[in-house]
């Protein structure tokens, strides 16, 4: 059996080397390293396969986001909602623009942020809403994005775990992921479902004005060579990295469809296990049975394959797994509002029931597109073995 990764890029790369060898030493070659012709055709194929008016690449998915809330024009003591339970980047750039977040608490079943805690967390006082596509699912942006609409507020999706996933309305109406908010922003890091060699990021968004304010913001605040309109930053996708993503990006479809196959394989291997709940797949048309994970749709991309163990030692879990050679991930092990950096006194534990639980249970298996059989039939009779004993 091969070596189990956690994120096999080796084996990705080897499948399209010769295309990634030549594109990188054709830039080389033409030295055109910052805002060269790699970026700008990147940037018109990922619009077209994104079906958004506008992206704007930039350094990486951190400032992606907070670029984004710049451009919104967001001030001091505004507040944003965003989930409790996601990587810190989502608060951090609200508090690096001396925003106020405003944490709640995510659904058991999906992972993502609760509507119903947005709806009770809104003062007169909040701008905007983060909905962050945890582990590759959409969130439900039928409800967010009518909280928004009712309250006039904005909508900013977080989709660095998210790319390439859809979100079917209740009126039958599909979007794919940062495609639906005002505005969004995804991480191109290597693990990533679209990731290049290095550090990436970029915006979306199909607001015209919008779109114009944060090309300024992405580099130095300039439109013109050194008239500086806005505030801005540097932040920009270098060309090795765009041309990566450009042999990468029509084959998202093919990596997505291959993390499902893989997820489906560990749900059916699940599947009965006392005390293990696999993830759930919450689609608009993914029919009644959550446990399944249906080829006709692509709301979920699997980002992480993410379980919940129930009445079992977490950590113990873990430490078997490792033992037997088998790499795994908590995502994440201390709720956001509990982290030093981001307490405040306004949190009630009480409001946090969700989260707090979650983070006792969660843990993620190995899930790139070069999963084999064999490997997830070592992994789930691992994991068994340790439940059953």
């Amino acid at each position: 059996m091969r070596k189990i990764q956690m994120v096999d890029l080796k084996g990705q790369y080897e499948q399209i080397k010769e295309q990634v060898d030549k594109s990188v030493l054709d830039v080389i070659q033409s030295t055109a390293f910052i805002n060269g012709p790699e970026v700008h055709s990147f940037q018109k194929e990922l619009e077209e396969y994104l079906d958004v008016k506008h992206v704007i690449p930039c350094a990486n998915g951190t400032d992606a986001l907070q670029i984004a809330m710049m451009g919104l024009g967001l001030q001091p003591g505004d507040e944003v909602i965003t989930a409790d339970f996601t990587f810190a980047a989502t608060v951090e750039v609200i508090a690096l623009l001396q925003l106020t977040p405003v944490l709640v608490d995510v659904e058991v079943d999906s992972f993502n942020i609760d509507p119903e805690a947005i709806r009770k967390a809104i003062t007169p006082k909040t701008k905007a809403i983060v909905p962050v596509h945890l582990f590759g699912q959409c969130a439900n942006m039928d409800e967010i994005m009518s909280i928004a609409k009712e309250h006039d507020l904005y909508v900013i999706e977080d989709n660095a775990q998210g790319i390439g996933s859809s979100y079917q309305f209740a009126n039958g109406k599909t979007q794919k992921t940062g495609a639906i908010g005002h505005v969004a922003s995804t991480s191109f890091f290597p693990s990533k479902n679209l990731g290049c060699y290095g550090d990436g990021g970029a915006i979306f968004t199909n607001d015209d004005d919008l779109a114009h304010t944060i090309r300024g913001i992405v580099n130095h605040g300039m439109y013109k060579r050194y008239h500086h309109d806005v505030v801005g930053v540097n932040s920009r996708l270098d060309s090795i990295q765009a041309t990566i993503l450009r042999a990468k990006l029509p084959n998202l479809d093919s990596y997505n469809n291959a993390r499902r196959a893989a997820a489906r394989k560990y749900n059916d291997a699940f599947a009965g296990i006392k005390n293990i709940i696999t993830p759930k797949v919450k689609g608009n048309n993914c029919g009644s049975d959550e446990n399944t994970i249906c080829d006709t749709c692509n709301c979920h991309v699997f980002h992480q394959y993410t379980l919940r163990v129930i009445d079992i030692d977490r950590d113990a879990l873990v430490k078997h797994l490792n033992d037997n050679g088998i790499p795994c991930g908590v995502y994440y092990p201390i709720p956001l509002h509990n982290q030093k950096a981001y307490k405040d006194d306004r949190y009630n534990e009480a409001d946090f029931t969700i989260t707090n639980q979650l983070v006792k249970e969660v843990i993620s298996l190995p899930m790139h597109t070069e999963l084999d059989d064999e490997q997830i039939d070592f992994i789930t009779k691992t994991v068994i073995d340790f439940v059953n004993q």
